[in-house]
């Protein structure tokens, strides 16, 4: 595992440092317009970015650059969602994204406002979903870049911070551990599972602000015609 984990960190560190933030900055911006952001993988290249930082500045770097990348996604999905919006939900593209999700995204914000754009940076689908739906709303573009921008620096920090920890800590213990590879994938995955349990905390503790009294019904009879 060692060998194999070695040539990947050794891979990632041959990139300029420039060019592979860069690289994470785009992906996340992709990540979080509307659409792209249920395919691109972001996060995935941002943790494996933050693999070859070796340097606090570089560190620092990814974060801001990660942050960008992420206001300009979540922009560009708000300013489709201010202009396009509509077109977009009734087009075979908005069918994809299902029926049920647009209603759901529609109740968040509805009920939680800047709260919803705040959490749904952490949630599957709305993360790429609401700022669409924030441009379809009377919410001002200043409001909601006020709530995304925490939002998004803690999330920047977060898997920034994870793949360098990681990749740190074997290049200090390879060298005398041959399990050192294991501590690599052991900090990677338990990050990975307090991700997933976080987000699944997240859903159920806001799934009732995404319902409204009757959609349970009105879905029933929509789907039985």
């Amino acid at each position: 595992m060692n060998d194999i984990l070695n040539w990947i960190l050794e891979t990632v560190s041959g990139v300029d440092p420039v060019l592979r933030t860069l690289l994470a900055g785009l992906a996340i911006m992709l990540e979080t317009s509307v659409l792209i952001g249920l395919v691109i993988p972001g996060d995935t290249v941002v943790i494996i970015a933050s693999t070859g930082i070796t340097n606090w500045i570089e560190w620092a770097a990814l974060i801001v650059i990660t942050i960008l990348g992420a206001l300009a996604g979540e922009s560009i999905g708000f300013g489709l969602g201010r202009f396009f919006g509509p077109r977009i939900r009734a087009s075979r593209v908005g069918g994809w994204i299902g029926r049920d999700n647009w209603r759901r995204a529609e109740n968040y914000l509805d009920r939680r406002g800047g709260i919803a754009v705040f959490v749904s940076r952490f949630l599957p689908v709305f993360h790429s979903l609401i700022p669409l739906t924030v441009g379809m709303s009377t919410m001002s573009y200043k409001k909601f870049m006020a709530w995304t921008l925490p939002a998004c620096t803690i999330w920047a920090a977060m898997y920034a911070s994870v793949g360098w920890a990681a990749a740190g800590t074997y290049r200090e213990l390879y060298e005398r551990l041959h399990w050192a590879g294991y501590v690599f994938v052991g900090i990677i995955v338990a990050f990975t599972l307090i991700v997933v349990l976080v987000k699944f905390v997240l859903e159920r503790s806001q799934a009732r602000h995404m319902e409204r009294p009757g959609d349970g019904d009105a879905n029933t009879l929509e789907e039985a015609e």
